[in-house]
């Protein structure tokens, strides 16, 4: 992305503060698409123009994989049953709800592939909180009330080839053989990204990385 364009980006995630009150924008888009990334760039320098600006990622909403297990969905882990819905949904009402002492929030930590609890502090100056994730368009159970509750999404759009190889190489980093990682885009990753992409004409905004 170049800086012009990343500049504008910046300027309309600062332009959904009004004052006196918290906004939430949503980063959404198939994964592998570069969410994160993007997250963390617009995060970054919403920061160095002095915005109050929090990082709270869906993915911190993961099963476990003892739930998953449970459940009988460790094979499916990425869906949309994977998460915890309600609790990222009850999570969204605090922040924009509770400004008058620090939420916590949990994380993902992809060298064990697990989510941790109350590893994210917003605190109660925060203006802007950025979160990210795959389903914040998805239309089934109460993700539309997770839609409801963000101020604009935003869809990253990345081109599939680069996608996917994307995903190959982060399954390989984080402990998958080359195959195995392979396997994982085709039969979980890649319905999961199909279903993801059907919702993008329903984002505020595309943004090509």
């Amino acid at each position: 992305m170049d800086h012009a364009s990343l500049n504008a980006l910046v300027d309309r995630a600062a332009g959904l503060v009004p004052p006196g009150r918290r906004a939430l924008l949503g980063i959404c888009g198939a994964p592998g698409a570069g969410k994160s990334s993007l997250a963390a760039k617009v995060v970054k320098r919403l920061r160095a123009d002095g915005v109050a600006v929090a990082h709270v990622p869906m993915d911190g909403f993961h099963l476990a994989d003892a739930a998953l297990t449970e459940r009988g969905l460790l094979a499916a882990k990425g869906a949309t049953e994977t998460f915890d819905v309600h609790g990222y949904l009850a999570l969204l009402r605090r922040l924009r709800a509770e400004v008058d002492h620090d939420v916590l929030a949990p994380d993902f930590e992809r060298t064990i592939e697990q989510p941790i609890a109350a590893a994210i502090i917003v605190p109660p100056d925060t203006a802007l909180v950025v979160t990210e994730g795959n389903y914040l368009l998805d239309d089934s159970g109460a993700w539309p009330a997770v839609r409801a509750e963000l101020d604009e999404v935003w869809f990253v759009d990345l081109d599939d080839n680069r996608r996917r190889a994307r995903l190959v190489e982060r399954h390989v980093k984080f402990g998958k053989e080359r195959a195995a990682a392979q396997a994982w885009v085709d039969e979980v990753d890649e319905p999961n990204a199909r279903r993801v992409i059907a919702r993008r004409e329903h984002a505020d905004l595309v943004v090509n990385p």
